[in-house]
């Protein structure tokens, strides 16, 4: 394998920056800081460029198998490396869901053939797969997926004594998507009353309202504290349900964490009007004041981690009325640039997006040796030039849907190199796809 050498960055880890050069050795990070001379090592000059660690999105999905004219893991895996995402965790929801040791197998062995950037997949529960979620592996698999709120797919577990059972029976982590199934329903046969077959799609958020968010999250964050479950809750989506979360202690210490995706701080009700169905999610993008509070809460860790929840549909299919067009937004290639023009617009420190967005994944799923630029770690490096200016066009997308709300969007920011598990994978827009990524590990 290649050594790599960046001079001159400005390197941002732990919290700080600093002035320096980084070289990448066998896969790994062997120096960091100061001068380093290595004959031979293939030179990237960064000249006051900032290298940051590679990005871990713990949510996102990516079709594969079943749902492949959307995404599958060769398109997306490329989004994101292109984007500085150098590790995804994906979810269960393909077809056919992954509820079985061997399904989850499956999609292991098409990843390993596949996947440019590292990988994770989390094992499905569902009401009756019990079994099979307690023979996964805590050290090779980053965690069970529950979804208390039926979204997108099949897999609602909505029997209470199979909640009961898995918080309290499953050892390692249990990432829920919460929205109560009963008041999303009600609110749908409201709105089906007013406005027959042809709801707005303004109605979104008023049909996944906060209190569908708030009644599903807590009674997670009650059977989690009942059975001292580790608790991972996704996409938080209203200023209501930060009241569940603490910051009185570090990341390492919680039981209970929560995740922030870029699109509830990034939209709001108000962009319904021009985007339409492209921004329709689950949960729902609500109303300015959520976005103002969930930005305050991932300041002062109430929120731990920035995502995506990537999810890719074709552009045909969000062009369908409200209730046949699927929920899901393309997001892991401009995950990056969104938090970026936080940065620029002097709400949020680069040190800070580091931290939500490469420095507490690791720490939440306790992945091993990633997530810092640290020497021995595995290099995850990405270059990032945070001047450079570009806009969002239909051939510079690499999602295989081919569009993202973002398009004609100019970004300043962009990554200029990604490194993959000591792999040059991307540079000024070229990938180099000889060696694909990593199966992520965990710290039992």
């Amino acid at each position: 394998m290649a050594r790599i050498l960046f001079k001159n960055a400005q390197i941002v880890n732990r919290g700080q920056i600093n002035s320096g050069d980084l070289l990448v050795e066998n896969g790994k990070i062997s120096k960091v800081g100061g001068v380093i001379d290595a004959a031979g090592a293939r030179e990237i000059v960064a000249e006051g460029k900032f290298l940051i660690p590679g990005i871990i999105d713990d949510q996102v999905h990516f079709r594969e198998p079943g749902l492949t004219h959307k995404a599958d893991l060769y398109t997306e895996p490329r989004a994101a490396v292109a984007g500085g995402v150098t590790s995804f965790m994906e979810m269960p929801n393909v077809k056919p869901p992954t509820l079985t040791q061997e399904l989850l197998k499956e999609k292991y062995q098409i990843a390993a053939q596949k996947s440019l950037a590292n990988y994770s997949f989390f094992m499905g529960a569902s009401n009756d797969n019990l079994e099979e979620v307690l023979k996964t592996n805590p050290q090779n698999v980053c965690g069970i997926k529950v979804f208390m709120g039926s979204s997108t797919g099949n897999m609602l577990v909505d029997d209470t004594q199979t909640l009961d059972a898995l918080f309290s029976q499953v050892p390692m982590l249990i990432a829920t998507h919460c929205e109560d199934e009963h008041t999303v329903r009600a609110n749908e046969a409201t709105m089906r009353e007013r406005y027959g077959e042809e709801v707005p799609i303004a109605m979104h958020p008023i049909i996944r309202d906060v209190e569908a968010c708030l009644k599903s999250s807590s009674m997670a964050v009650e059977l989690a504290k009942k059975h001292n479950t580790r608790l991972h809750i996704l996409h938080i989506s209203t200023a209501e349900e930060l009241a569940l979360f603490r910051n009185d202690i570090p990341l390492t210490k919680k039981r209970i964490t929560a995740e922030l995706c870029v699109h509830h701080l990034y939209f709001s009700a108000d962009d319904y009007a021009t985007f339409g169905t492209q921004i329709k999610c689950n949960p729902a993008v609500k109303e300015k004041r959520h976005r103002e509070a969930l930005l305050a809460a991932l300041l002062d860790d109430r929120l731990d981690i920035i995502a995506t929840d990537h999810a890719p549909h074709t552009w045909a299919e969000k062009q369908n009325s409200y209730f046949q067009a699927p929920s899901g937004v393309p997001l892991v290639q401009h995950t990056l640039n969104v938090m970026l023009e936080f940065y620029h617009q002097g709400l949020i420190s680069l040190e800070k997006i580091v931290e939500k967005m490469c420095h507490a994944p690791a720490q939440c799923f306790n992945v091993h040796q990633r997530g810092y630029l640290d020497e021995g770690a595995w290099a995850d490096v990405v270059l990032l030039d945070l001047n450079k200016e570009w806009t969002v066009q239909r051939d510079n997308i690499h999602y295989k849907c081919a569009w993202s709300p973002f398009e004609g969007h100019s970004f300043k920011g962009q990554v200029e190199a990604t490194v993959v598990s000591g792999h040059l994978a991307y540079q000024h827009g070229q990938f180099f796809e000889d060696k694909k990524g990593e199966r992520l590990t965990f710290k039992a």
